[in-house]
């Protein structure tokens, strides 16, 4: 017999400053024509995951209540993040932006009875759930021999990591720069770029992130925290020509010493001075926000350059249908070598309520990334 009703991850933001994590069984709605539904196997924790079910909430004050099948964890928010929220509170919001699984019921059209049995990733919000009812043209059959857990992470990351080397091509520069690069979508990043022949320059903060990268065939990489970081930012600059950069940190001097070392690069080849600096231009996206202090800027590159933001939807939208079926395919081909994902921990719907694994999965650290299966111990 197949389920009418689902157990959901939901997030609320309350008036008085906290955040509610709970358990929420819901129906699952009639299935139509062009309709699936799927039993879940995995859903990756990403960061634009986090945003949505923690946000900037303090996990220091976090306090469980419930029971042990349904643990409810509440967590103060500054009063600061709270202008932020107006348009969210005491609304409970299911979270989960990709994932994948088995295919258990179908529609009546022939596309949807053909996955019946498939397994299929997906994406469309709401992925921490047993059971996830999806439109035919919002899931992507995965190629034989490939599990969920192997193709939970299709969209985000992959497309993300394409979407930069497009946007490399499209605004006509020839190698870009990455920070936080040894994390998954990093991984993926470098081997992209070795297999497209683009350069690359990767930007870490340890001996064991630069080892990860090196074990790939990562050429250029260089640690933000040696005292030498701004020459070997430059030299790297010089070699590979890179005059655009991808920032998941966002706030601090990292932006500001990229753009810096980008102009000092540029002048190394320059033909004559201007006291404008550089005609070379110089661009900066920010797209993730791992230190959320204030983005520094000290102008020390010249007049032209941009520092702007960069997200994974308006750039699909800007690039329309038919590329991002040429992405998408990409991805399904080479989804257990160029955009392989590795997880340290697989946990059930209740235990990523855990305060323990919290406290993990919430530090986004290099290394330490959660997968959930929603049917896990079902």
């Amino acid at each position: 017999m197949t389920p009418t009703r689902t157990l959901q991850l939901h997030s609320t933001v309350h008036e008085d400053g906290t955040v509610t994590l709970a358990l929420v069984e819901a129906d699952l709605p009639e299935t139509g024509p062009d309709d699936v539904v799927v039993r879940m196997e995995a859903a990756p924790i990403n960061p634009s995951d986090l945003g949505l079910l923690i946000g900037p909430a303090d996990m220091s004050t976090a306090k469980v209540a419930g029971s042990a099948e349904a643990p409810v964890v509440t967590a103060k928010m500054p009063d600061a993040a709270m202008r932020m929220m107006a348009a969210r509170l005491d609304q409970s919001m299911p979270v989960g932006n990709e994932g994948a699984g088995v295919v258990i019921r179908t529609g009546s059209s022939d596309a949807a009875k053909a996955l019946m049995g498939k397994t299929v990733s997906m994406i469309g919000g709401a992925m921490y759930t047993q059971y996830r009812t999806m439109k035919v043209r919002d899931v992507m059959e995965l190629p034989a021999g490939t599990t969920a857990a192997d193709g939970a992470s299709w969209f985000v990351n992959p497309l993300t990591a394409l979407g930069m080397t497009e946007t490399m091509r499209r605004e006509n520069h020839k190698a870009l720069v990455h920070t936080a690069a040894a994390s998954n979508l990093g991984q993926m990043l470098n081997k992209i770029c070795i297999k497209d022949g683009i350069g690359l320059v990767n930007i870490v903060r340890s001996k064991e992130q630069a080892d990860i990268l090196k074990k790939i065939g990562a050429r250029h990489i260089v640690d933000s925290t040696a005292p030498s970081f701004m020459d070997d930012l430059t030299s790297a600059l010089v070699e590979t020509g890179a005059t655009i950069a991808f920032d998941a940190i966002g706030g601090g001097k990292l932006a500001s010493q990229i753009l810096t070392a980008m102009e000092i690069a540029a002048n190394k080849t320059a033909k004559e001075y201007s006291r404008y600096g550089s005609n070379v231009f110089k661009q900066v996206y920010i797209y993730g926000s791992l230190d959320t202090r204030p983005t520094e800027l000290t102008r020390a590159f010249g007049l032209t350059w941009s520092v702007s933001g960069w997200l994974l939807t308006p750039f699909l939208q800007k690039i329309g249908p038919a590329e991002i079926g040429r992405l998408r395919q990409r991805v399904a081909s080479e989804l257990k070598t160029t955009f392989a994902s590795h997880y340290t921990k697989v946990v059930s719907l209740t235990e990523t309520l855990d305060p323990a694994n919290i406290a993990v999965y919430n530090k986004r650290s290099t290394g330490e990334k959660f997968l959930i299966n929603p049917n896990k111990g079902a």
